[in-house]
């Protein structure tokens, strides 16, 4: 089931800046962003360290450095 939320235009903008591609969904960001929150309370500390690798990782993405799941199957030959 689908359905429709209202969001504040300062709002939308902030969770545009956590999509990690263009085309990524809101549902997927919200379930992203859940799944942190979950996270963050199961596992609460993370070092400084891990932070700038997630960071470090997530630009990245953005500028398109990575390995689609077909190309990461060919690489190691599945």
């Amino acid at each position: 089931m689908e359905t429709t939320i209202r969001l504040n235009q300062k709002t939308k903008l902030e969770l545009d800046a956590f999509k990690q591609y263009k085309s990524e969904s809101y549902d997927e960001l919200v379930r992203k962003l859940i799944y942190l929150v979950k996270l963050a309370e199961k596992e609460p500390r993370l070092s400084q360290k891990t932070i700038l690798e997630i960071k470090e990782a997530r630009e990245r993405i953005r500028k398109g450095e990575f390995y689609t799941e077909d190309e990461a199957k060919k690489i190691l030959g599945f």
